[in-house]
């Protein structure tokens, strides 16, 4: 049996403090009631963590999932960019605004990153400007990107993968307002943007089901990244369940890759089909930024299903639990990927899978079959 191995994670954040240590920083200015300077956010994370060094190697910030990458080998490697790689000061009064470097795009190549999903509610704060130099950098980089474009008919277009032997993955990348993603955002027939989500109807999975089926051919998975709810909490609205069952449903949607969530949420087998409601953040700068300990947000999942490469359905889920450090992914202690499988076992209970630690740490989902 042929098989197709991703790898996903959440959201990766490499604007801010983490842009500031990296080789060539933006202007650490910045547009927030909190602080003023994105080196502040460095000198949070030492205070609790140690020295961060600055001016790191390109693969600094991967840390430990770039052995577990190697291990794992995957054949598709999709991550959630949320920031904007601009060097643009014209910013949105939003808040919080992401921003990297473009000089700093190695960052992503260095973990051989084959997909970024750009529907989200960052990649627009630096304006249609810095959207396009987002996309041109991307581009020269050699990643291929899904979610925004210069129009409607770009931002919705799929980034497709090739995979050697085994067909293709398709990804496409939608944002609804629920995370934070403003309407205006969304692209039209001249104007850059998003594709942006706007409700979790019917009539939205028909839509997007047709401009599945329209480009899927025979043997290829299909991935529905979805930037969607709350940053805190794990209920799932029933909303999204639907959503992500009649994509399922409509033979168009393979897995559901959903992000937004600063944590990991439950995961569900649907049809032997793989959901993931909130993937949790995977970089970030937040060490030392106090608030929803209970949830543990500098705790965060690396993803790595086999799918059968004919027909999509999950064949194993293995989960590498990892915590930020220094500004750096490192494997988690044992008793954290302990407690990080307990939320996983409790939380998949509802839609029957459950947890399961490795003698390794690592964890292994298990399911129900239909």
């Amino acid at each position: 049996m042929d098989a197709i191995k991703l790898f996903l994670c959440g959201d990766v954040m490499t604007g801010r403090g983490i842009d500031q240590i990296l080789g060539t920083p933006c202007d650490p200015v910045i547009h927030e009631g909190y602080l003023q300077s994105a080196a502040d956010y460095v000198a949070l994370a030492e205070s609790v963590n140690g020295a961060i060094p600055r001016r790191v190697a390109a693969p600094y910030i991967w840390g430990d999932a770039l052995a577990e990458l190697d291990r794992f080998r995957p054949d598709v490697r999709i991550i959630n960019l949320e920031t904007a790689v601009t060097i643009s000061d014209d910013w949105l009064p939003k808040g919080i605004n992401y921003r990297m470097n473009p000089a700093n795009a190695g960052c992503l190549s260095a973990a051989a990153i084959d997909c970024c999903v750009l529907a989200n509610n960052h990649v627009l704060d630096w304006g249609v400007g810095g959207l396009i130099e987002t996309l041109d950098t991307l581009e020269r980089a050699g990643l291929r990107t899904a979610g925004a474009g210069r129009n409607r008919s770009a931002a919705e277009a799929p980034a497709v993968l090739p995979v050697a032997g085994k067909g293709h993955v398709l990804v496409f990348s939608m944002g609804a307002e629920s995370s934070g993603v403003p309407p205006q955002w969304a692209a039209s027939t001249d104007r850059p943007g998003v594709d942006f989500l706007p409700d979790l109807s019917r009539r939205s999975v028909e839509r997007l089901a047709q401009r599945i089926q329209a480009v899927k051919r025979p043997g290829d998975v299909v991935v529905a990244s979805i930037h969607w709810g709350a940053n805190w909490g794990y209920e799932i609205a029933p909303g999204e369940s639907r959503f992500a069952h009649a994509l399922i449903d409509s033979a168009a949607v393979d897995l559901v890759h959903g992000h937004s969530s600063h944590h990991p949420k439950g995961i569900e087998v649907y049809h032997e089909k793989l959901v993931l409601y909130g993937c949790g953040d995977f970089i970030n700068d937040y060490e030392g930024i106090r608030g929803h300990e209970e949830y543990r947000g500098g705790l965060g999942l690396m993803y790595l299903p086999t799918l059968d490469a004919g027909t999509g359905r999950l064949l194993r889920l293995e989960l590498v639990a990892m915590q930020m450090e220094r500004f750096r992914s490192c494997r988690a202690a044992a008793a954290d990927a302990a407690w990080l499988c307990a939320v996983l076992d409790r939380e998949g209970r509802r839609s029957g899978t459950r947890a399961r630690l490795l003698p390794d740490h690592r964890i292994e989902l298990g399911w129900k079959t239909d």
